[in-house]
């Protein structure tokens, strides 16, 4: 069975004990708190054989992946639980536009050994659309702010 190359966002589901909130906890062979930086702008990653699993549990960045030479803008936050999975071989990055840094915690799933070709960052081939980073992010927070749930989302 080959893996998806698709980029999947789900919200994680809960459980209610006394007045805290408890999340599913994500399978992975290792966890890594990564801390993306105030007004970062990220060059772009493709790992090989490793699956991430991103969880923001504070602030928020918008996912950028680069699919038919269209970058696609995916915004998360700590305001919603959800787990954006990258399979191996999906170019992505990130950008925080905010003043605050953004802690993620990475539930990395191996599928062989690591390549440390696979951490060095990608020249991106064109310029990212800021406006539309800022769109997407604005839309996200609008969305909560509304109520709206947020569900299962496959990127292709």
């Amino acid at each position: 069975m080959g893996l998806s190359k698709r980029i999947s966002i789900r919200q994680l589901e809960s459980m209610q004990g006394g007045m805290t909130q408890f999340y599913t906890p994500q399978s992975s062979d290792e966890t890594m708190l990564v801390q993306l930086p105030a007004n970062a702008i990220e060059n772009l990653f493709v790992h090989r054989k490793q699956t991430d699993q991103l969880l923001v549990v504070k602030g928020s960045f918008v996912l950028v992946t680069l699919e038919n030479r269209h970058y696609r803008y995916l915004p998360l936050s700590d305001r919603v639980p959800q787990v954006a999975t990258i399979p191996p071989g999906v170019l992505h990055g990130a950008i925080n536009l905010s003043s605050e840094p953004c802690l993620v915690v990475n539930a990395v799933l191996r599928h062989g050994q690591p390549n440390e070709r696979d951490y060095i960052p990608r020249q991106r081939p064109f310029h990212y659309d800021l406006d539309a980073v800022r769109e997407a992010l604005n839309n996200h927070f609008l969305s909560i702010e509304n109520g709206e749930t947020f569900s299962v989302t496959s990127y292709q």
